[in-house]
């Protein structure tokens, strides 16, 4: 079986990265596959939300250093961290649609980076995280020192990537890291109920949400007020926004088309 599968069933994807052998540890085709699934998310009308998994008890334990060992010029470390680890980064950082990953066992250094870039995290009660890249002498590589302190603040973030030391899962749950925490056997349905309940919304209003959280991040209160104003007017028009209103007056549940 491929090391990475990507399937679409009933307007979610599922990214599974599938080497449990090695803690699914990613080389560089399975790279190039994960961006490619997530582009192929971001234009695919019949996705709706993305989920990102691992096999065998394991997220991701960052790269495959056997597969990276060979590169060893300057210029050739540079181009694989811009020309493929971070097109899966970029990739995340494009898609509109929810992203939400399934965190059972370990995810460290890349393969936590991978996790931040999500927007939602759920985590087994032995999931474990750790930014690792300072115990072997590195900086964090995919994003970390971007994205951890906006999940967690400034302090802890600099805390955990300064020492490496691993987070367990109520840890994880307490600094906000992951939404919530379940058994290893109920992960699988607790992620699917959400990615369920996701799919099953207004495609168009939820992708707007998104779209103003992510740029709530970079402006102005008022200016965020403008572009909620445009966005609003654009969400009314809608033939969702109508079946919505419908559904609530005939007390049924509505079903959304994307329109």
């Amino acid at each position: 079986m491929s090391a990475l599968t990507y399937t679409v069933e009933d307007g979610i994807g599922t990214i599974l990265l599938n080497r449990p052998d090695r803690k699914n540890a990613f080389t560089l085709a399975m790279l190039d596959e994960w961006a490619a699934a997530l582009r192929s998310a971001r234009t695919d009308p019949e996705v709706r939300v993305v989920l990102v998994t691992g096999a065998g008890g394991a997220f991701c334990s960052g790269v495959d250093l056997d597969d990276f060992g060979e590169i060893t010029s300057t210029l050739g470390r540079r181009q694989v961290l811009t020309q493929r680890v971070h097109r899966v980064a970029a990739a995340a950082l494009e898609l509109e649609k929810p992203l939400i990953a399934a965190v059972d066992g370990v995810a460290v250094g890349a393969g936590m980076d991978m996790a931040l870039a999500c927007d939602i995290r759920l985590a087994s009660d032995r999931a474990r995280f750790s930014e690792a890249y300072v115990r072997v002498g590195l900086i964090p590589g995919d994003g970390g020192a971007h994205l951890l302190p906006r999940i967690v603040g400034q302090a802890r973030a600099l805390e955990l990537l300064w020492t490496g030391r691993f987070v367990d899962a109520r840890e994880a749950l307490g600094l906000g890291l992951v939404l919530s925490v379940h058994t290893a056997e109920e992960l699988a349905a607790e992620a699917a109920r959400l990615c369920r309940r996701l799919a099953d919304g207004p495609p168009l209003a939820i992708q707007a949400i998104k779209r103003l959280v992510r740029q709530g991040e970079h402006t102005d209160f008022r200016t965020s007020l403008s572009m909620v104003a445009a966005e609003q007017a654009v969400i009314q028009s809608t033939k969702d926004s109508a079946e919505a209103l419908t559904a609530f007056r005939e007390k049924r549940a509505p079903v959304f088309t994307g329109e």
